[in-house]
């Protein structure tokens, strides 16, 4: 761990601890050890924010620590039900209301980025959003043969890159440390998480990669309703300049714009949870940073707008069924299916009692059903988590990270749009209606399908494995002194004839199981 890292994670901490950090966090859900250590940060606490519990200017210090470090400050600004509804307002200046660069750098960044075709971008705009990482400018596109069209041009800081590193070295020296003195953290796998959040953000850094992530999901939408995302403009496209349509829509944090427009926010809310969790589970590909400055509603339609999509997530189709056996768990109140889930995909410990998980599953879910929503309080509900994590030793899957911090973001702008919201019956249809497709007819068609192309990849291979039977048989006889024609021609039958007979083997046994499911 490099001094410069170690300086910068310890200059973090005071200067959070400074400006109020420590005051957000539910310290009474957390364990005495981490109680202990708020209490102590506290003390370097300013006056004002002791006496007013006012973080205001927690949102400049957060931006002078760099992209990270806004990044969490967004999520937090999200959920007032864990940090409180003062600090929330406090931290929703980070979501699209940072400071501009430099206007006059604009030109010379489109020139060395597109070259000629800068020229078609014209009638820039002042910036109309600035993020932590990158800003957007309006603008007319004129391309030859075409008529002129209103587009949206996003660049990224100049610099922004060296800060993102600066900021990851500072994240990984704090997990190191956290495992080197805390064995306890050890199964949360502090070093996973960051590497998986540092690989998110280095796609972030490169725009021609939310391009693709933009036309990968138009793909994916385009029988959907409800939800809908801007067109890539690709030959404005490079690796510090993205360039898509405009899209007109009212921020979905402007509560009284949505209601004068008459969108139900009700219906809006439903749309968007629906939304990222049809993408989750049907798709397994899903916007990863739906903070409310990246999401509006269409004033003709009432459905979400989502944009900006530098941070995406994927998980595979095991990862996909285990978020929705999940869901549907706690929402048909299935707690052994909930714990069962846990253990199979490596959450849990396999030495430990899944009826006794089972039975803290049922702890935290049953709590939760026939109540209202502004009951429900999210702080407890993560205190019981940690505890339940802590004493069955579960571990933390670096993979589901992203998907699990986009769960937090997206209930949270649902939830300020509908505080009545209740999560479980707007989930089930799309849960419910994936899980019985999957178990359905179609479903195992599908199954079957990739099963079979697995084994036919298997049989593929058993040209290049002949192949490599001779060239072994070539360099044996080259080593050894030959044998009788004859017997070498038997071995060389009696090798091939095995491989191929293996794989035809795996290949039945793949087709047996697919049936089987």
């Amino acid at each position: 761990m490099g001094l410069g890292s170690t300086f910068r994670l310890i200059h973090a901490g005071w200067v959070l601890a400074r400006e109020g950090a420590l005051s957000i966090l539910p310290a009474e859900s957390l364990p005495p050890m981490l109680r202990l250590g708020i209490s102590m940060g506290r003390l370097v606490e300013r006056r004002s924010v002791r006496q007013t519990g006012s973080i205001e200017k927690l949102n400049a210090a957060l931006h002078k620590l760099g992209p990270s470090f806004v990044k969490f400050g967004q999520t937090l600004a999200t959920r007032p039900d864990i940090v409180g509804a003062q600090a929330a307002a406090d931290l929703s200046g980070l979501q699209d209301r940072m400071p501009p660069f430099d206007p006059a750098l604009v030109p010379a960044i489109l020139d060395t980025a597109l070259g000629a075709k800068a020229s078609q971008l014209t009638e820039i705009s002042a910036p109309i959003a600035a993020a932590s990482i990158a800003q957007v400018h309006r603008a007319k596109l004129r391309q030859p043969g075409e008529m002129p069209k209103i587009v949206a041009v996003k660049m990224l800081r100049p610099g922004v890159a060296e800060r993102f590193h600066a900021d990851t070295q500072a994240l990984y020296a704090g997990a190191r440390l956290a495992e080197t003195f805390s064995p306890a953290s050890r199964r949360l796998r502090p070093t996973e998480v960051v590497r998986t959040l540092d690989h998110s953000m280095r796609l972030e850094l490169d725009l021609r990669l939310e391009a693709a992530a933009i036309s990968e999901m138009a793909e994916n939408i385009k029988n959907d309703e409800g939800f809908r995302i801007p067109q890539v403009q690709w030959d404005q496209v490079a690796e510090n300049v993205l360039t898509t349509t405009w899209v007109d829509g009212i921020p979905i944090r402007d509560h009284d714009a949505i209601d004068a427009a008459g969108i139900d926010r009700k219906a809006l809310a439903a749309k968007l949870l629906q939304g990222f969790l049809r993408h989750a589970i049907r798709d397994g590909f899903f916007h990863a940073d739906m903070h409310p400055g990246n999401l509006f509603a269409d004033p003709k339609s009432g459905d979400v707008i989502a944009v900006d999509f530098g941070i995406m997530g994927r998980i595979g189709k095991f990862e996909r069924r285990f978020l929705a056996d999940i869901l549907y768990g706690f929402i048909t109140r299935d707690y052994r299916l909930v714990a069962q889930r846990h253990f199979d995909i490596g959450y849990v410990p396999s030495h430990q009692s899944v009826d006794d998980f089972t039975l803290a599953i049922r702890s935290i879910g049953e709590p939760l059903h026939g109540r209202r929503a502004t009951e429900i309080s999210m702080a407890k509900v993560l205190g019981q988590l940690f505890a339940i994590t802590d004493l069955f030793e579960m571990r933390t899957r670096p993979e589901l990270v992203l998907l699990q911090k986009s769960m937090v973001l997206v209930e949270g702008v649902a939830r300020h749009l509908d505080p009545e919201l209740d999560i479980w019956t707007v989930a089930e249809p799309v849960v419910g209606d994936w899980l019985r497709r999957e178990e359905g007819p179609l479903g195992r068609l599908e199954d079957l399908a990739s099963h079979v192309s697995r084994a036919g990849e298997a049989l593929g291979r058993v040209p290049d494995l002949i192949a490599q039977a001779q060239l072994t048989m070539a360099d044996h006889r080259a080593l050894m002194q030959r044998p009788p024609d004859g017997l070498l021609r038997t071995a060389m039958l009696a090798a091939l004839g095995m491989a191929v007979i293996a794989l035809a083997a795996i290949a039945f046994l793949a087709l047996r199981l697919a049936i089987a499911a």
